[in-house]
């Protein structure tokens, strides 16, 4: 998905596109809200993928975080609030890894 000069996106599936046109339009509340939540499952799916790859099992990363897997479980999930800044550098850093900030 790319940026147009109207400050819409564009995506390359137009399903997808006619979706974001339809209820999403160019309603400025409403484009921040879609960026927001996109931005949540980016997190959900980064937090998933770094488990993942160092073959943690949620309960292994729980562990390591000190918390339970109920909580590892919200964390990679696009619907939950979004964790808090402290929360992202733990999880990095139990995985071994530095929290970069989105340009």
């Amino acid at each position: 998905m790319t940026d147009t000069k109207l400050g819409r996106l564009r995506f390359r599936d137009s399903a997808v596109q006619f979706l974001y046109d339809r209820y999403v339009g160019t309603d400025a509340a409403r484009m921040s809200e879609y960026e927001q939540e996109a931005l949540k499952a980016t997190i959900a799916r980064g937090i998933h993928e770094l488990r993942t790859r160092a073959r943690l099992t949620q309960k292994g990363l729980a562990r390591r975080l000190g918390t339970t897997v109920s909580v590892v479980c919200q964390l990679e999930d696009g619907d939950y609030e979004g964790p808090s800044v402290f929360m992202l550098k733990r999880v990095t850093q139990a995985l071994d890894r530095r929290l970069n900030p989105v340009p």
